[in-house]
């Protein structure tokens, strides 16, 4: 598990521009914040820093709330991260909380594609999921309303691959994923594996 952010990493996130994501804090908390995830470092001059998806939801988490000081708090978690759901054995989280959820991560995913993306383009996916491409993929075909396998429910999974930015998309309709991919900006090819002919998807991040 991820370690949370302490306070005063909370309080620059909640700091951040409303509007950008902008981030304003000392060289130590961008860099910690950076390594959380929450944060990331623009490729252009000034080099400023901005919330990623995950930063956006803790700041929209609001402030933490205080413990009572006559009971030991409980081990923190990483409040407001969101995670993607790939298939397989992840809990169901709840209906409309966890429907917010996925659409503040996608709006959040698109303002990063608008802010690192060398053109401000949104149409083709950014650094950012080239270097998560399996929680990147999964978060595209959930915030499209797909639904992720779960305790013997059909539905996608999503599969890292030994190939380089690629991920596998298995389950029961592969061209309606294959249609939101591309739709979000991926290349995608239906392919058959060889020892179990299972049918899956071969699905890249868009370069151009």
């Amino acid at each position: 598990m991820a370690r949370p952010p302490t306070a005063a990493q909370r309080r620059v996130v909640e700091g951040a521009d409303p509007g950008t994501g902008r981030l304003r804090g000392t060289d130590a908390q961008l860099a910690a914040l950076v390594r959380l995830g929450l944060a990331f470092r623009h490729p252009r001059p000034p080099h400023d820093h901005f919330l990623t998806p995950a930063g956006h939801r803790l700041r929209e988490a609001g402030p933490e709330p205080a413990s009572a000081p006559s009971a030991p708090a409980p081990a923190p978690a990483p409040a407001g991260v969101f995670a993607a759901r790939v298939g397989g054995a992840e809990e169901a989280p709840p209906g409309a909380s966890r429907m917010r959820e996925v659409r503040d991560a996608w709006q959040g995913l698109m303002e990063l594609r608008r802010m690192t993306n060398p053109d401000g383009a949104t149409d083709r996916p950014c650094g950012w999921e080239r270097t998560h491409l399996v929680r990147a993929a999964a978060l595209t075909l959930e915030a499209a309303g797909h639904q992720p396998e779960h305790a013997g429910t059909p539905g996608y999974r999503v599969r890292a691959t030994p190939q380089p930015e690629a991920v596998a998309v298995y389950g029961p309709a592969l061209q309606p994923y294959a249609a939101t991919l591309e739709a979000a900006g991926w290349q995608c090819g239906e392919y058959t594996e060889a020892r179990t002919r299972t049918r899956h998807l071969l699905g890249s991040p868009r370069r151009v």
